[in-house]
């Protein structure tokens, strides 16, 4: 029988960020994926996969599993060493080409090898170790200063770098200074001391979300692609000394220098993604922490207490509609779930909910997530929102004829869009076009063979996440995600049966796509 939420019923499946998430639940419905293990046990070291992917919540569970063990742990957050901040701090790789790969590489050395000294000296009852007595001569020295955070050694590093490579300085003496920065000398002996030191102590450090300001500059990849190097260089210095990073898949696809560096140690780096049913999986752990009553139910059991497991009007799978709305992503598929919970609770509306408390949560949900992906690239393609809007009132499937024609429209400015995306929009063709917002997620490209099965949302178009290898240029259907489709007011295309929806083989009304009956 349905039932009335009530306040002291209130179904709570956790925040969507695992940082805030850490404190309300996350160690006891957290999803302990093959990833996870082999990141906890140190064989991978390296992440990769898209915003809301899951990859924090990893970093959060490593740091918590690791401190609980006696371990120290090191957590640099994004204000700690952003490279929007670096930006401003630095001269550009115009003004002088200092800033290359080995730049940044021997600067991030020299800023982790430090905070690494700096927390073995945070032992409250000092050791008599000789090893570690010279690491903390070192940095009472040279980095005690209040106030001091921890881009300032990576800046610092840097600044030198750059005083010589810029600065009027004689020719051999700025080619021997430029060695001993390039090679870190003035840590070289220290190494031995801290391997010592490292040997009674175990020291994790945790370097997540390095997105913040990303621009695909010269400057910027520098600065990815010397972290990574910086963290290999690290990882072998003492098996007791352990340093994670994780990257969006799209820093490292843009990358170059990265992506080689990284065929080599193709053993330390792994993809975090996501399959439908690890995504019910996910919310059904959530569940089941809310309502202990629930605690041996079956995951689907868990889902159709909240949500009626077919949709009547459009005759479908709740969760294949649901899961069809993101871009398989779990911070998605928990802000579409908590969504409609909300909107029950406004409505008092019933549980299990029916497609109508669906499908006005899905406005909110789809114009939320549309503005979170256009500003996942708002360094890369400054407003995008704008081209999105193109979109707007028009149907959600195209041939590649009329899509193209479409990208031209925008390109040659006669669908208008912002000066922001104006700028960037002028190098692309209407093929390139397609192409970005086919890997930004917006488009989905229709694929012809047996590539549903195992997908509850029954679609024969996938988006890049589900097939980035895929040719578009032998793609001759697309269509706007629907996760878009609430929030632009787009309409199903004449001539298909009344309310069939070709991403879910279900009903949908005639008119705007997701709008409540």
């Amino acid at each position: 029988m349905a039932t009335r939420l009530a306040n002291s019923q209130k179904i709570d499946l956790g925040a969507p960020a695992a940082e805030r998430d850490i404190t309300r639940g996350l160690e006891h419905y957290f999803v302990e994926s093959g990833v996870f293990r082999r990141v906890l046990s140190g064989e991978t070291t390296v992440i990769l996969g898209n915003r809301g992917a899951g990859k924090s919540a990893i970093f959060q569970m490593l740091a918590r599993r690791s401190r609980a063990a006696g371990h120290k742990v090191i957590e640099l957050s994004p204000d700690d060493y952003s490279y929007e901040m670096l930006g401003e701090a630095m001269h550009s790789e115009k003004a002088g080409s200092w800033a290359k790969h080995g730049a940044y590489a021997a600067a991030w050395k020299y800023m982790l090898y430090v905070q690494v000294m700096k927390e073995i000296c945070t032992k409250q009852v000092r050791s008599k170790n000789a090893s570690e007595a010279a690491i903390r001569k070192y940095i009472r020295d040279n980095h005690h200063h209040p106030g001091m955070g921890k881009l300032w050694a990576l800046i610092s590093y840097l600044k030198r770098l750059e005083g010589i490579k810029i600065g009027n300085v004689e020719g051999s003496i700025k080619m021997r200074e430029l060695e001993k920065l390039y090679k870190v000398d003035e840590l070289r002996p220290l190494l031995p001391h801290l391997r010592n030191a490292l040997t009674e102590q175990r020291v994790i450090v945790i370097i997540d979300e390095l997105d913040k300001g990303w621009d695909a500059s010269e400057d910027a990849r520098a600065f990815i692609s010397g972290l990574f190097q910086a963290c290999i260089t690290l990882n072998q210095l003492s098996p007791n000394l352990r340093t994670y990073v994780s990257l969006r898949q799209e820093l490292y696809e843009n990358t170059p220098a990265l992506y080689e560096d990284a065929q080599k140690y193709r053993d330390l780096v792994e993809t975090v993604s996501w399959n439908e049913q690890g995504l019910q999986s996910l919310i059904a752990r959530r569940i089941r922490h809310s309502l202990p009553r629930l605690a041996t139910a079956s995951d689907q059991e868990c889902w159709n207490v909240l949500f009626d497991e077919n949709l009547h009007y459009r005759r479908g799978n709740s969760f294949g509609y649901m899961v069809s709305r993101t871009l398989h992503r779990p911070r998605e598929m928990i802000l579409f779930c908590a969504q409609a919970l909300q909107t029950a609770e406004e409505t008092s509306a019933a549980l299990p909910l029916n497609y109508r408390t669906i499908a006005a949560a899905e406005s909110d949900y789809s114009h939320g997530r549309t503005h979170d992906v256009a500003a996942e690239q708002r360094f890369q393609y400054r407003d995008i929102l704008s081209v999105f809007e193109a979109f707007r009132g028009r149907t959600t499937s195209f041939d590649r004829e009329a899509l193209e024609w479409l990208m031209l429209e925008i390109i040659s400015g006669e669908v208008s869009v912002r000066p922001a995306a104006r700028a960037w929009l002028s190098g692309y063709d209407e093929n390139s076009l397609i192409e970005v917002l086919w890997r930004v997620g917006f488009l989905q490209a229709q694929m012809v063979g047996g590539i549903r099965a195992g997908r509850r949302s029954g679609s024969s178009y996938v988006a890049f996440h589900e097939s980035p290898a895929l040719d578009l240029r032998n793609v001759r259907r697309f269509q706007v995600h629907p996760m878009f489709r609430a929030y632009l007011g787009m309409k199903e295309g004449r001539g298909r049966s009344r309310g069939q929806d070709p991403q879910t083989d279900t009903d949908v009304e005639p008119e705007a796509v997701g709008a409540a009956e």
